[in-house]
């Protein structure tokens, strides 16, 4: 069994929308390979993150896990790419 106690995720993706207060959408894409059919398949997904700076959409950054800040925000934004 391992712990993980210390280590947080962190993911790549792109703000999508930064319409919110100290909230930026980012969408994550990543590449996986089908089970059955071994076709790569991309998927999205959208994370809510918490930053105090201003990111333009389109802006490449990275996000963190973290304590929540409000129901759907728990991440942050750790750097801009």
């Amino acid at each position: 069994m391992t712990d993980n106690k210390g280590k947080k995720r962190e993911l790549e993706g792109v703000v999508v929308s930064n319409s919110m207060q100290n909230t930026v959408r980012v969408r994550v894409d990543t590449a996986q390979a089908h089970p059955v059919y071994r076709k790569v398949v991309n998927k999205k997904k959208i994370f809510f993150a918490h930053t105090e700076e201003e990111y333009a959409v389109g802006s490449k950054v990275t996000i963190k896990e973290s304590k929540p800040y409000s129901k759907n925000v728990r991440w942050i934004v750790i750097n801009k790419k």
